[in-house]
């Protein structure tokens, strides 16, 4: 079906460009090849719109469009270049010409290029898709990990012996069965066993959750997250080295609790009381360990989910890099582990999409701490959580982290960073707007924020938001 001028009016609303969703005025003309490399980047991310006629800054408005006089010409060009069917519907607006390029989604398991590039939408560009990113499509047609089997040939006793079915109906607030077929059928509902023959098997996504004992897995004895403790700020000494026993489900809260009693605490002063409180605030640590086993790749051999933590910061790293820049995971979504993400969310043990660093950055203000510090090494991504420092103690990276992390969250909140909400953040007195003046504007020359307002000349009063807003 065309689209018609309301739906254009419809999409116009749209609170920002997405993978899905990019628009561009191109009042005269619009280069081809260009045009071409945005069709292939929207397929590679399952398909979108390529639209036309369209300003792209909010509020967006119908301006027309000369270009493409013969839109079937430019379609068949494009399908000479990618090999997909891309369409595009011709809209007379009463604001002038929409041009809309329908991109279906790349095959299944197939990345598209073109000219020896594989591209990808991060923020308001293209760029080039990671190693990850086309591992994970060209293995999209193999079996999934998460039901691969973990251990064949088990009756029902051998299935209740080996994993905590109790814990499964607790964290789901539902009556334990009456019986074992019962239990069996609500195990092989979610995937978690399938039926083999006359006997059962324990998928991957059964005992990675629910083992009592994970050893008792051969293949998946590794995959147990592992807490590290250093005197000091370096891994010279290492005063406790524990691996995990238990699935991710029945042990996550023990391992949260574990984490927490090994966190050093502050002395600090409130109204002339003193009272000690954890260096590190306790849901940014569930939500880091949470986010670290969902998205792990666990294609990945011999290394797991690791908590390390040291006199003056803790580091959380998982297998794999992640599918989205590190800038955007607090506004984006993707996880590699989908019906592992989905069941850890109904059993109540990670947020909804996106949700989670959203928190860990909101925390980590709360308590003044460092912004958190997102990397992404050759195999692994980390998150870094900083002990207290003032201000004059931050580096100019930490300033500029710091600053872009609030923008961003003030932007997921609707509302945009201002000197003031800066100063705010930073517990800064007024007398310190010039200070905060020059983080913000280290921050713009960092490409991080932009103003919102680019005619407001005022620096203490003008807003700002994220560079991809």
């Amino acid at each position: 079906m065309a689209t018609t001028p309301a739906q254009i009016d419809e999409l116009l609303q749209a609170r920002s460009e997405h993978e899905h969703l990019e628009f561009k005025a191109a009042e005269n003309s619009y280069e081809f090849e260009e045009l071409v490399d945005y069709c292939a980047a929207l397929a590679n991310e399952r398909g979108g719109r390529m639209i036309l006629g369209v300003t792209d800054k909010i509020p967006r408005r119908v301006v027309g469009t000369k270009a493409f006089a013969v839109p079937a010409r430019t379609v068949a060009g494009i399908h000479d270049r990618l090999h997909i069917k891309v369409t595009c519907d011709e809209v007379i607006h009463p604001g002038g010409r929409v041009l809309v390029f329908n991109v279906p989604s790349r095959p299944l398991g197939q990345p598209i290029q073109y000219r020896g590039r594989y591209l990808m939408r991060a923020g308001e560009q293209l760029v080039p898709m990671t190693p990850d990113q086309l591992k994970a499509i060209m293995l999209e047609g193999s079996p999934d990990w998460s039901l691969m089997p973990a251990l064949t040939g088990c009756d029902g006793e051998t299935i209740v012996q080996l994993l905590d079915t109790q814990s499964y109906f607790d964290l789901r607030e539902l009556p334990y069965p009456g019986t074992r077929e019962a239990v069996l059928e609500r195990f092989a509902g979610e995937r978690l066993i399938e039926k083999s023959g006359s006997g059962w098997t324990v998928t991957n996504l059964g005992a990675i959750l629910f083992a009592k004992k994970l050893d008792q897995f051969d293949l998946l004895a590794r995959k147990a997250p592992r807490v590290i403790v250093y005197e000091g700020s370096n891994k010279l000494k290492t005063k406790l080295d524990r691996q995990g026993l238990k699935g991710y489900a029945v042990g996550f809260q023990g391992l949260v609790e574990f984490i927490n009693s090994l966190v050093p605490s502050n002395e600090v002063i409130e109204k002339a009381l003193r009272r000690e409180v954890k260096m590190f605030p306790e849901i940014a640590v569930r939500e880091l360990v949470a986010n670290a086993l969902i998205h792990q790749d666990f294609n990945e051999s011999g290394t797991s989910v690791m908590i390390e933590i040291y006199s003056d910061r803790m580091e959380i790293s998982n297998p794999g890099k992640p599918f989205i820049p590190p800038d955007r995971f607090i506004d984006e979504y993707q996880s590699r582990n989908e019906r592992l993400a989905d069941i850890m969310r109904r059993l109540g043990i990670c947020e909804e999409k996106g949700s989670g660093i959203d928190k860990v950055i909101e925390a980590a203000e709360v308590y003044q701490l460092p912004a958190p510090d997102f990397r992404v090494g050759e195999k692994h991504t980390s998150v870094v959580l900083f002990a207290h420092q003032d201000i004059e103690e931050m580096d100019r990276n930490d300033r500029i982290r710091a600053c872009y992390q609030h923008c961003c969250l003030r932007y997921v909140m609707n509302q945009s960073m201002t000197n003031q909400s800066l100063r705010d953040r930073f517990k800064l007195a007024e007398t310190k707007t010039a200070t905060v003046s020059q983080i913000i504007s280290a921050t713009v020359d960092a490409g991080k924020i932009k103003a919102a307002d680019p005619t407001q000349t005022s620096t203490r009063y003008r807003s700002y938001v994220p560079f991809w807003a």
